[in-house]
């Protein structure tokens, strides 16, 4: 079990050894951040401040996890999940940041690569894994298993997509990604350390694939406390589309190998109420010409109300 505690604090100092000159190297390139005109106007200052941070969490969090982990199959995958998404968020972030804009990859586009790496996800489920994950869906509530059949699979693009998105739609503020996905990251990290030790206790032995994710977990919550030393109020970098989808990607992850998935509403909903405010603010302005909220996402209405960057960071 010591692994986990390892993977997580080398995480951790790498992520702050390294980020001064992965800071300067972005700053140098002028890889900055391109602010939004329509965004709030105290965000004017934060324009050419260095992004694609989240290379810094990305980076940091793999050389542990390969390191200290036995590469399961179900670890690998959410694995490959969060550099997938990541992948994503970068080519998105370059788009910006080549062309001097706020606008990156399209929306469809950022589908379709999403939808691709759901496709990998389905494979390694039903035909890469010793025991396939079943296609049924546990309800806590109600103690039951709800069969999907092939809707399982919908369910798998609905869980990567909306995670990774609802987390991008969460990076506004200083902070407030980085810190609410660490605290969600670590409840799935506790679940699968839980999970290991039950394991011990029951056979002798830690469960291999929930000790890896444990690793995973953990490695991810280093290296985003690392990145927050440098995120914090008043931000030196910013994660940029690169961090938020790849933490989002890792979230849904979670919630897909360890067969949580209803449990992601509830573990993940900051980042539900986030996307919601966003969808209630467009239908509103569409279908009756009026804006519930003063600005969207949710963190920018509350700006828009004069609370602070940090009351918000910290209240979420």
């Amino acid at each position: 079990m010591v692994e986990v505690l390892l993977a997580g604090v080398l995480a951790m100092v790498i992520s702050i050894l390294s980020g001064p000159k992965f800071i300067d190297f972005l700053r140098k390139n002028e890889f900055g951040q391109q602010i939004r005109e329509e965004g709030p106007k105290g965000h004017v200052v934060k324009q050419g401040t260095p992004a694609m941070g989240g290379l810094l969490i990305m980076i940091s969090m793999s050389v542990p996890f390969l390191l200290f982990s036995q590469r399961t199959v179900p670890a690998v995958t959410a694995f490959f999940v969060t550099l997938g998404c990541a992948a994503v968020g970068f080519i998105d972030d370059w788009t910006k940041v080549s062309r001097r804009r706020s606008l990156g990859l399209a929306g469809r586009w950022k589908l379709v690569w999403l939808g691709l790496i759901t496709a990998v996800v389905a494979l390694v489920a039903s035909r890469g894994l010793d025991d396939p994950l079943t296609t049924d869906v546990y309800i806590p509530l109600l103690d039951v298993d709800l069969p999907l059949s092939w809707g399982w699979y919908v369910l798998l693009f609905v869980i990567i997509a909306g995670a990774s998105n609802g987390v991008n739609l969460t990076d506004g503020i200083d902070g407030l990604a980085a810190g609410t996905t660490t605290i969600a990251i670590l409840t799935y990290t506790a679940m699968s350390l839980v999970a290991a030790l039950a394991s011990v206790r029951a056979v002798g032995a830690a469960d291999q694939v929930d000790l890896d994710l444990a690793i995973l977990g953990a490695s991810l919550i280093g290296a985003s406390v690392g990145f927050l030393w440098y995120n914090a109020f008043p931000a030196q970098v910013f994660m940029g589309d690169t961090g938020s989808m790849g933490l989002g990607g890792a979230l849904a992850a979670f919630a897909i190998m360890t067969k949580t998935e209803l449990l992601l509403i509830l573990i993940g909903g900051i980042f539900l109420i986030e996307a919601l405010s966003v969808i209630v603010q467009v239908v509103s302005f569409k279908w009756f010409g009026r804006r519930v909220l003063l600005m969207a996402p949710l963190h920018h209405h509350f700006e828009m109300k004069a609370w602070s960057e940090t009351r918000i960071m910290v209240r979420f």
